[in-house]
């Protein structure tokens, strides 16, 4: 039986290296309960640590960024679906997944996050695959970012609306945005923070500017008396504008006091998502006369035009364009770090948990980087139902490791839990695997086949990256700094 009492875990990096025993053989997974052993020295020196202002803009970024995207549920499905939606539909996805990823973020505070969580729970094969689907998925989300900020400017700018200058907008984005990841976290948190202010303002203005002109009953019209509703387009974005609030948990190793910072800044931030969704969308619906087939990406810019002025829609536009940068941001840090903490636990490569003199994982960055240029061609629609049907697979993985967690690891030490037992774990889990559900019923089979082709993919990569480490082809090991245990 295994002691899971603080005493009884040691770091590698503890142990005598006279005649010490041998490291665990490369690509083995070893997952403590109890908070890992610092880093040594040498790879902390110089690398600044993320407090809780810098993290709530993060995550904030992370799964929303501002109100810029949800404008296709009131296409979808109308005024009334779409309020209802974006206050019900956090109780049922948003609060489970937020509550899971403070609860396990503080348990696990190494990067890599849900890898980790999952490994513990299911083994190093089941880690891989979700680090593979969650890596894919936030590669696919990132791809949106530049197709957005282009469809904001593309009605100032028509130039950039298609062609060779579209393309090399997104390439020359792409590499801006990518280098600012590069030059660290610090960089990233502090853009975090003044983006967030800079996008939210306009959306203040303009609901207070709207006031007058609200008309209450607009807000009860549904989408053609039910018969026009696009259920698959509605819960797509409902879903992608609500979701990845576990994707923080990839860096919890950079951030400071993660057992006391990362539950409070997942409930600033939940907040903060919550009301900047809500209060546009009222204003937009109430003050204006419906036109659904308007509400599309980039039409809140013509809302705040309408409400204010063209210089209020100019201002929505600008907040766009700069949000879309933050959530680049936001995504690509978390990404490049999953792929830092996939290699310090022997998944991957030990190249990829290579940093910059900025504490930057530059290997893990290139690699998300590349990946958002070649899926950039993509429609906005194609990108957010094929990246939802792979964050839901890795969802379903992360219930399951939460449960399995409760029940073969009771007493292990959670700086943050939860306040419910073993059952009310699994009930907890339930809504939200419900709705997983009618999302991969409501997808369009050619997406649905090339999100099972993806899933496929990683079962086979990871044995074949196996072989190769067997072979020596490439160099696998784990960090010494973490812990570990034989589970």
């Amino acid at each position: 039986m295994t002691d899971l009492s603080s005493s009884s875990l040691r770091s590698e990096a503890h142990k005598p290296t006279g005649n010490s025993p041998p490291p665990p053989p490369p690509g083995h997974v070893s997952i403590s309960l109890t908070p890992p052993s610092p880093t040594p020295p040498s790879a902390t020196t110089n690398l600044r640590k993320i407090s809780l202002l810098p993290l709530i803009f993060l995550i904030f970024h992370e799964v929303s960024g501002g109100p810029f995207g949800i404008e296709d549920t009131v296409k979808a499905a109308g005024p009334l679906l779409s309020i209802l939606g974006l206050i019900l539909f956090p109780f049922v996805w948003s609060i489970p997944e937020a509550l899971i990823t403070a609860e396990m973020g503080t348990m696990f505070p190494e990067n890599g996050g849900y890898v980790v969580w999952v490994s513990s729970a299911l083994g190093p094969y089941w880690g891989f695959q979700q680090g593979w689907v969650k890596w894919l998925s936030g590669v696919i989300d990132n791809a949106l970012y530049p197709i957005l900020f282009l469809d904001y400017l593309q009605s100032g700018l028509p130039v950039i609306s298609s062609g060779l200058p579209r393309v090399a907008s997104v390439i020359t984005l792409t590499f801006a945005l990518t280098y600012l990841n590069y030059r660290g976290l610090s960089v990233v948190g502090v853009a975090a923070v003044m983006i967030g202010v800079f996008s939210i303002l306009p959306f203040v203005v303009m609901c207070l500017v709207s006031i007058p002109k609200v008309e209450p009953l607009r807000w009860l019209v549904v989408s053609e008396k039910m018969k026009g509703v696009d259920f698959g387009l509605y819960l797509n974005t409902l879903f992608w504008n609500l979701n990845y609030w576990d994707s923080i948990s990839t860096l919890s190793g950079e951030v400071v006091s993660p057992s006391e910072t990362l539950p409070k800044a997942l409930f600033y931030a939940f907040l903060l998502v919550v009301l900047s969704y809500i209060f546009p969308v009222l204003s937009g619906t109430g003050a204006l006369p419906l036109d659904q087939r308007r509400w599309t990406d980039g039409y809140f810019a013509d809302v705040g035009k309408v409400i204010g002025g063209g210089w209020l829609g100019w201002w929505i536009r600008a907040a766009a364009a700069a949000s879309n940068m933050g959530m680049f941001l936001a995504e690509m840090s978390s990404d490049s770090f999953q792929l830092l903490g996939m290699a310090e636990r022997g998944m991957l490569p030990e190249v990829f948990a290579r940093r910059s003199r900025y504490g930057t994982p530059w290997v893990g960055i290139l690699f998300s980087a590349s990946g958002v240029i070649v899926l950039s061609w993509l429609s906005f629609q194609e990108i957010v139902a094929a990246e939802n049907l792979l964050y839901c697979f890795g969802m379903v993985l992360e219930f399951v490791a939460f449960v399995r967690l409760r029940v073969k690891y009771p007493a292990a030490s959670r700086p943050f839990k939860i306040p419910v037992g073993v059952l009310g774990s699994v009930i907890m889990c339930v809504p939200p695997t419900v709705l997983i559900g009618f999302i991969a019923a409501f997808s369009d089979l050619k997406v649905a086949g090339v999100s099972l082709a993806a899933v496929v993919i990683g079962l086979v990569l990871q044995p074949c990256l196996k072989q190769v480490e067997k072979k020596g082809w490439l160099k696998f090991s784990v960090s010494s700094h973490l812990p570990d245990l034989m589970a």
